[in-house]
């Protein structure tokens, strides 16, 4: 099993605890009445939903490649990054309507302290479960093990809030609390689905690698501008943990082909020290041909 098939240890893990956390927080519903703690509970449903979506997208990602995807699998990450983001933005506006419900319709609450354990031992094992799956997806560059991590951290988001409406709630007697802090965190989780909508379209529509990197490229190209070596079309893409940095490189047009040749693989070898893992495609061409410019745009015109 590759690298990538290895990772699907981390969505089983992700999987077990999404079923532990959603049975506490239902008990924790059951125990209180609290509408808080019922959207907590359907919140965490849908961590259920996402790890499963996150250890499909892992599977597909494993694949090697194929005939028909010369590049690899690597962009269904990216899918199951945008259905989480999705699923979070729904998850928050079901929490905002429940809570809305119940600011209009307040009820008493029972067995707080009971509730308030159980949610904060549901939310002590989503935060462990969470940062063990950031560190991993930022380790991996895996976009489907980030995108899953940070669905958990919204988890916590609204538990912790979740837990503080209802113990002040209980401290206070003000039963509107408990669906206002509700309302609140479910914008929380909004801006986080949008954020990994975006992610997901980002890498979907092959976006660039980050100006840093990109920065890193140029340096590397720019050092053989003394020799009368120019380049132009850079271009780059990322595919879950894969880069891939496409270049046309012109030199004399007096070189040799040995030397030319000798000249690019120097260059794919420095672009890979600086950014691997990364697929490198250079092209030679000869400066003073007027032909060589016309390609400089992604679609070239002869």
């Amino acid at each position: 099993m590759g690298l990538r098939g290895g990772l699907t240890r981390y969505a089983w893990l992700s999987i077990a605890t999404a079923a532990g956390v959603i049975i506490l927080k239902v008990i924790a519903y059951l125990l209180t009445g609290s509408i808080g703690f019922l959207s907590d509970a359907l919140e965490s449903g849908a961590n259920i939903v996402s790890a499963i979506i996150t250890l499909v997208a892992l599977l597909v990602a494993a694949r090697p490649p194929d005939e028909e995807h010369a590049f690899g699998h690597t962009k269904a990450e990216y899918l199951s990054a945008g259905a989480e983001g999705v699923l979070i933005i729904g998850a928050a506006v079901f929490i905002a309507v429940q809570a809305f419900e119940r600011f209009i319709n307040p009820q008493p609450l029972a067995q707080v302290g009971l509730g308030l354990v159980v949610s904060v031992a549901a939310t002590a094992a989503n935060l462990i479960v969470a940062r063990i799956l950031l560190k991993a997806g930022q380790r991996h560059r895996s976009a489907a093990l980030t995108a899953d991590a940070h669905h958990l951290m919204t988890d916590v988001w609204t538990s912790a809030g979740v837990i503080i409406g209802v113990a002040m709630v209980s401290l206070t007697g003000r039963l509107w609390l408990d669906p206002v802090i509700a309302m609140v965190v479910a914008l929380q989780i909004v801006a986080t689905g949008l954020k990994l909508v975006r992610s997901s379209a980002n890498g979907l529509l092959d976006a660039g690698l980050p100006d840093e990197e990109v920065s890193r490229l140029r340096a590397i190209l720019d050092h053989y501008q003394a020799e009368g070596v120019t380049y132009h079309a850079l271009r780059t893409r990322q595919a879950g943990a894969q880069r891939f940095v496409s270049v046309h490189i012109q030199v004399p047009g007096g070189w040799s082909v040995q030397r030319g040749h000798e000249l690019l693989e120097m260059i794919e070898y420095q672009v890979r020290q600086e950014l691997s893992p990364v697929n490198v495609i250079t092209h030679l061409e000869p400066v003073e041909d007027p032909a060589s410019w016309y390609d400089a745009a992604l679609n070239r015109e002869d």
